[in-house]
């Protein structure tokens, strides 16, 4: 489907923009001509299975399309994986090509170097041929998920369902009339991957593709807001895809006269709950955010709100590729594109995937999400709470950066907070969960809190390379401190 609109493209329109950033600008024939030729180039190379450890770039784009269009199979590597995590997924996808911009010495073990088929890049072939981890037939991409327990699983996704996804995509956004995306999260994701670049190839749309210093974004949760204001003016994008916290840093920024581009017409935002109240807000400032729901196993976005089909609160209708259902315990089941199976394990073809979310679907078909099945917990009075509530309630304000919360058997729901910086006093912090239990009935607020001895990172454990919390994790740091905090408060509620 996406070589055949690329070559339509490049008969009706060749010199319309496809890819650019701040040394190139690429049309779409130009484009074709460069997938073409790389894609012989990685062919003769005998390559079959090749890793994309890069920045955002053309380069990035070009070596993915040409690769699926060679019919090797792609597995990207996101730059803010920590070493070990990059040895997993090599040894785990049995990958014997990497293709890397880092400017660094890095030993690549049992790899050397061979020529690049594209400029500023480094191309590194195996020198032992690997063990073949099994990946189900019509693999095209692996991509790869920290997950909350930190090591890599490995989704193997076909070309059909990432541009059936990516087509739905496009259905679903006609009107907004997207002329350019701008590319904010890494490409090694897979929701910018099929969101930012293929329905906006399928569009005939420019993907614009800053680097991550460009775009103020180091590793995966460094923000230079200054530098992401100044990308956004620079480049002046019709779209984008937000994960929250970038929506909370750009609405604060707007909030406190920073002004943004008023090109904007469409901001996606998943990839965790959002508040209503900061959607509102962000409106409120003039940015167009619309949630969205998918997962990696259903080959990304799932449900998405537009400006012809909005509901906040909600996380949007199905898009045209895929249906709905809701199981007896409320689990959402997703028909429609799916995994072909994890990497290392038996195929496994599903008509219905069990997502392990909570929810709904309203009288007006709009999906509702209520939380993780495995997070929800079970207070002393018998209350369900899905965390993820309160804890989006906590987020949403500026000063915090994140939230957990527990209330497993306990007449106490606790938070273990993160402010944003050490200056945050408790007093404010006390007055934010003041404010956000007034949004939450009595079963869901928070009772007790707890500020962070340090801030949550991928170094000590307590956030994934992704940028979520590891609750597990928080739970065996904070749990003696928020028993001693429960027993507390039950002696001054007995008193």
């Amino acid at each position: 489907m996406l070589f055949a609109r690329l070559e339509t493209q490049c008969r009706q329109q060749p010199q319309l923009p496809a890819l650019c950033d701040t040394r190139t600008t690429l049309s779409y024939a130009e484009l074709l001509a460069a997938v073409e030729t790389t894609a012989s180039s990685l062919r003769s190379a005998g390559i079959q299975r090749l890793g994309l450890l890069m920045d955002n770039s053309p380069a990035w784009v070009i070596m993915d399309l040409a690769a699926l269009r060679a019919g090797i199979t792609v597995i990207p590597l996101p730059t803010f994986f920590s070493p070990a995590q990059v040895a997993h997924v090599i040894q785990d996808a049995a990958i014997d090509a990497l293709c890397t911009d880092m400017d660094d010495d890095t030993d690549w073990h049992g790899f050397a170097a061979a020529a690049a088929p594209v400029p500023q890049t480094r191309l590194f072939c195996t020198t032992v041929p690997p063990e073949r981890t099994a990946l189900p037939a019509g693999t095209a991409k692996v991509t790869f998920t920290s997950g909350t327990t930190g090591t890599p699983k490995g989704v193997c996704l076909d070309k059909a369902s990432m541009f059936r996804v990516a087509d739905s995509v496009v259905q679903a956004t006609a009107d907004c009339q997207i002329e350019k995306h701008l590319c904010l999260l890494p490409l090694s994701l897979l929701l910018e991957n099929i969101t930012g670049v293929y329905a906006p190839l399928l569009a005939g749309a420019t993907v614009m593709l800053p680097d991550s210093v460009e775009r103020g974004l180091q590793g995966s949760q460094q923000l230079d807001i200054a530098r992401l204001l100044d990308c956004l003016h620079r480049y002046r994008p019709d779209s984008l895809v937000l994960v929250p916290q970038l929506l909370k840093a750009l609405t604060v920024s707007c909030q406190q006269g920073q002004p943004l581009p008023d090109s904007l017409r469409f901001a996606a935002v998943g990839g965790a709950r959002v508040a209503p109240a900061l959607l509102t807000a962000a409106r409120n400032c003039g940015i167009p955010a619309y949630e969205g729901y998918g997962l990696s196993e259903c080959a990304s976005v799932v449900t998405l709100n537009t400006p012809a089909a909005d509901s906040v609160g909600a996380v949007g209708k199905p898009l045209p590729h895929v249906k709905l259902r809701v199981a007896d315990d409320g689990e959402i089941h997703v028909s429609g594109p799916a995994m072909l199976g994890y990497a290392g394990q038996p195929a496994c073809r599903e008509t219905w995937h069990a997502t392990g979310d909570l929810g709904f679907i309203d009288a007006d078909g709009y999906l509702h999400l209520t939380g993780r099945r495995k997070n929800v917990f079970v207070t002393a009075y018998g209350r369900n709470v899905n965390p993820e509530w309160p804890e989006s309630e906590l987020t949403r304000h500026a000063q915090i950066a994140h939230a957990v919360v527990f209330g497993e058997a306990r007449h106490y729901n606790t938070a273990v907070i993160v402010p944003v910086v050490p200056q945050v006093q408790d007093k404010d912090i006390a007055a934010l969960v003041g404010m956000a239990n007034e949004t939450l009935p009595d079963y869901a607020r928070i009772h007790n809190w707890i500020r962070a001895d340090a801030p949550f990172t991928p170094d000590n454990g307590l956030l994934t390379a992704s940028g979520k919390p590891r609750r597990d994790q928080v739970w065996a740091q904070y749990r003696a401190a928020i028993d001693s905090l429960d027993a507390t408060s039950n002696v001054q509620e007995t008193a």
